[in-house]
């Protein structure tokens, strides 16, 4: 009896010992049940915070060089350019030079046959012959008559119609030289000459052909006389460099068929005004082209080094927002709030674009900033980013 007696405090123990460990464990569960979830709630509103502020990457606007290269499409020609028509009609005798030869100031291109207009002039001196004898022999019989009249041999009305009709001879002489003079120079243009020394890039006509006097509908042109030893390339330069173009600036053109030539040429024109539908100004580039290596009509590329004293700033054209109040460049200021600039914009290169006036150039500017992005929103610049400009600040310093 009093072994069993001594056995039943030692389980009784024993089992107050098992129920404190579960109790324990079920408590350790529980706290760490309480623990993770509330670690859990923590994470949570930690991510919550973290990406309800937006992550942004920006950038600083970059200066444009104070000396930058301007490209553009020149239109090459010839700085003498002529098309040859004829001043008389008739039949092409003969011509004298082909396509290709070189000519000189009054050298003979071309004859035209027009008989019409040389029996014309035969019949047109011998009328002037007639003119004259008529003349002379008014003359005489006034001159007699004006020695009568001082003896009262004739009377004074007899004298003065002689007087008269001798004014009258003289009138259809002058008329008569007129005539031959003017028959005389069609004459001579049946003979054809170039106006100035250069190459023929043309020939429209052949012997035994009708050539018709005058040009547009009428006639027809015969030969195409161009003077390549100096070129005009007219180039169309846009409003926003118009004033840093000007007269006696150099200029380089370049060809995409010969990549490593460049021709020296120099402004020689410019036209003042800027056209009020292209927006462009005309400028005039001379290009020295003895040996010929240049062709008129060809298509280049001219380049000018322009200068600004105030070289502007640039930005790529994804850090922009086109707004109905205008355009804007979304920054970021010190307290990383977003503060939305109005900037006036320059020239578009494709990919990045100048401002003319709104910043400073040490702005923050977010690239790709959302269109419903609003001044005063919270922003967090990436990681990345400022790992970048630490690296940047360093090597700066």
């Amino acid at each position: 009896m009093e072994e069993q007696q001594s056995q039943r405090p030692a389980h009784s123990r024993r089992g107050r010992l098992w129920l404190l460990l579960a109790v324990l464990v079920v408590l350790a569960l529980i706290v760490q049940g309480i623990v993770s979830r509330r670690s859990a709630h923590a994470e949570l509103e930690r991510d919550v915070e973290r990406y309800s502020v937006q992550t942004v990457e920006v950038i600083t606007p970059t200066r444009m060089k104070a000396t930058q290269d301007l490209i553009l499409a020149g239109d090459i020609r010839a700085f003498s350019d002529a098309p040859i028509f004829a001043r008389t009609n008739g039949y092409l005798r003969r011509w004298t030079v082909d396509i290709g030869e070189h000519v000189k100031k009054g050298q003979l291109l071309a004859e035209i046959d027009a008989p019409e207009i040389n029996d014309q002039l035969r019949q047109a001196r011998a009328d002037e012959q007639t003119a004259r004898a008529n003349y002379l022999l008014a003359k005489t019989t006034a001159e007699r008559w004006e020695q009568m009249a001082k003896n009262n041999s004739v009377s004074r009305q007899e004298t003065d119609e002689k007087n008269g009709d001798m004014l009258a001879k003289q009138a259809a002489l002058n008329a008569s030289q007129a005539n031959v003079s003017r028959l005389s120079q069609l004459v001579s243009f049946q003979k054809i000459y170039a106006p100035f020394d250069g190459v023929v890039t043309a020939r429209n006509t052949d012997v035994g052909q009708l050539i018709d006097a005058g040009s547009g509908t009428a006639g027809r042109e015969l030969f195409h006389v161009q003077d390549p030893t100096t070129l005009r390339v007219f180039v169309d330069v846009p409003q926003a460099y118009a004033r840093l173009v000007h007269v006696g600036l150099p200029a380089e053109l370049l060809l995409t068929e010969q990549h490593e030539r460049r021709f020296e040429g120099v402004t020689v024109r410019t036209a003042g005004a800027v056209d009020p539908v292209a927006r462009t100004m005309r400028v005039e580039v001379q290009v020295k082209n003895p040996a010929g290596e240049l062709l008129a009509g060809a298509y280049a590329q001219v380049r000018f080094k322009l200068t600004s004293a105030e070289p502007g700033l640039m930005l790529p054209g994804n850090a922009l927002l086109f707004r109905p109040e205008g355009v804007r460049a979304a920054t970021v200021d010190a307290n990383s709030r977003v503060k939305l600039l109005p900037v006036v914009l320059g020239t578009d290169y494709g990919t990045r674009v100048s401002i003319v006036s709104g910043l400073t150039g040490d702005e923050r500017v977010i690239i790709n900033p959302p269109d419903s992005i609003i001044d005063g929103t919270a922003v967090r610049v990436s990681d990345a980013q400022k790992k970048t400009d630490e690296k940047k600040e360093d090597k700066a310093s």
